[in-house]
This record gives structure tokens, C-alpha cells and sequence, in this order.
């Protein structure tokens, strides 16, 4: 008996010891993440306020010109081609028209003798007659972030709307003000930490931007109905006893 007595309170005093440790490690985890997004934010912040956001070409400051070829091409060609004429400037190539016989080429900048240059070679590659007179250089004003976001505001308040009021439902018993407030602080700072890191890394405004923001939206509300599982699954556990 006296054996069975001490394996049970070893027991007892492992497991005390591990749940003991785990917790510590839980607080310790998540002053890491508090302070790693506490860094995020006031790095973003910084370089948001002095450098400002970088634009990809379609909505930055450019210069564009389009080139019939009256056939179909391959884009590595293409780039082959701006390469040469353009260096390490960024180029974006896009094919146009309906039969996709014609190719728009916008860069940062575009002068007289590299439009001389790039029809030449243009002509040389593809057999085509082109001449200066034929092509122009068109400007390509900046956009405004706003400008960008502003056909995706409404839909994104009202998704936002329905899964907090479906979160606030769902988990009723856990307070439901608690839990739009907290649902509220975690989406909003998840896209905070997005724009920080957006900010910090350089990463242009571009066409995988929306993506982001929308998967990061995803992933900030897994993250609330994980947590409140967690808590509800405390309460039922604190309930049977």
C-alpha cells in the first residue's frame, strides 16, 4: 500500500512539474510574440513615416510604350530584349490584343534612344517594319493606395461584420462583448503587422497584395476560433467537475 501511495503522489508531483513547465513556456512563448510584433509595429511605423510604401509598376510613376508584332511571341524573348535595351530597370511585359499579337512593355523610365534601340531589335527579332513614329511613350501616373483598396473597403466591413457577429454567437458564454472586442484587436492588428512587415521587407504594392491582406485575414480568424475553442473547452472541462 505504502509503495502504491508513493507512485501516486510521484505522479502527482510529475505531472504538477509539467503542467508547471508548460505554462512557463506558453508566458514565455508569448512575450516572444508580443515583443516581435511590438518591433514589427514600430519599424513599420518608422518607415512608413519616412520612406513611405513601395508601389510595383502598375501603380507607380512609369513610363509605357506598346508594340504591334502582328504575331505571337514568347515573353522570355521579350525580356531577352529588355534586358538589353533597359539594364536593371524593372520591366513589366504584358501581352495585349484579342489575339495577343501585340506587347506592352512599361518601365521606370523611357528615353528617346532606348525606344530607338528597343524597336531596333524588336525589327531584327521578329522581321517587322517598325519605326519611332510608329511607337509612343505614354505616362503612367502614380496611384494612390486608397485608390487601390477602395473597391475592396465595403465588402471586407461587411465579411468582417458577419464573422464577428457569427464569433460572438458561437461563443456566447465566454461573453460575448469580450469576444467581438478581442476578435476586433486581432484582425486589425493582424493586418497592422501585414503593412509593418509590407513596410520593413520593401515589398511592393502589386497584384499579390490583396491576396495577402485576404490571407492574413484567414489566418487571424482561425486564430480566434482556436483561442476561443481553447477557453470554451476550460469552461465545459470546469462544468463537469
Amino acid at each position: 500500500i505504502k509503495w502504491v501511495n508513493d507512485c501516486w503522489q510521484y505522479n502527482n508531483t510529475a505531472n504538477k512539474t509539467s503542467k508547471e513547465g508548460m505554462k512557463k513556456m506558453k508566458q514565455k512563448s508569448a512575450k516572444i510574440i508580443i515583443a516581435l510584433i511590438a518591433i514589427i509595429l514600430i519599424a513599420g511605423t518608422i518607415m512608413l513615416c519616412t520612406k513611405g510604401l513601395v508601389f510595383g509598376l502598375n501603380y507607380e510613376d512609369s513610363k509605357k510604350v506598346e508594340i504591334n508584332l502582328g504575331k505571337q511571341f514568347e515573353e522570355k524573348d521579350i525580356k531577352e530584349i529588355t534586358n538589353d535595351v533597359f539594364g536593371k530597370q524593372p520591366v513589366l511585359i504584358q501581352a495585349i490584343e484579342v489575339y495577343k499579337d501585340a506587347v506592352s512593355i512599361t518601365t521606370t523610365e523611357i528615353t528617346e534612344e532606348q525606344k530607338a534601340n528597343l524597336i531596333s531589335k524588336v525589327n531584327e527579332k521578329y522581321g517587322t517594319e517598325l519605326t519611332a513614329e510608329n511607337v509612343t511613350i505614354e505616362n503612367i501616373a502614380h496611384v494612390r493606395g486608397r485608390d487601390i483598396l477602395k473597391p475592396y473597403i465595403i465588402p471586407f466591413i461587411i465579411a468582417t461584420v458577419i464573422v464577428l457577429v457569427y464569433l460572438a454567437i458561437r461563443y456566447y458564454k465566454l461573453n460575448s462583448l469580450k469576444v467581438l472586442a478581442k476578435s476586433g484587436v486581432i484582425i486589425v492588428l493582424a493586418q497592422l503587422v501585414l503593412l509593418g512587415i509590407m513596410a520593413i521587407t520593401r515589398m511592393p504594392v502589386g497584384k499579390f497584395t490583396i491576396p495577402f491582406v485576404l490571407g492574413v485575414y484567414l489566418i487571424s480568424t482561425y486564430i480566434c476560433t482556436s483561442m476561443f475553442d481553447t477557453d470554451l473547452e476550460k469552461i465545459k472541462v470546469e462544468e463537469n467537475k
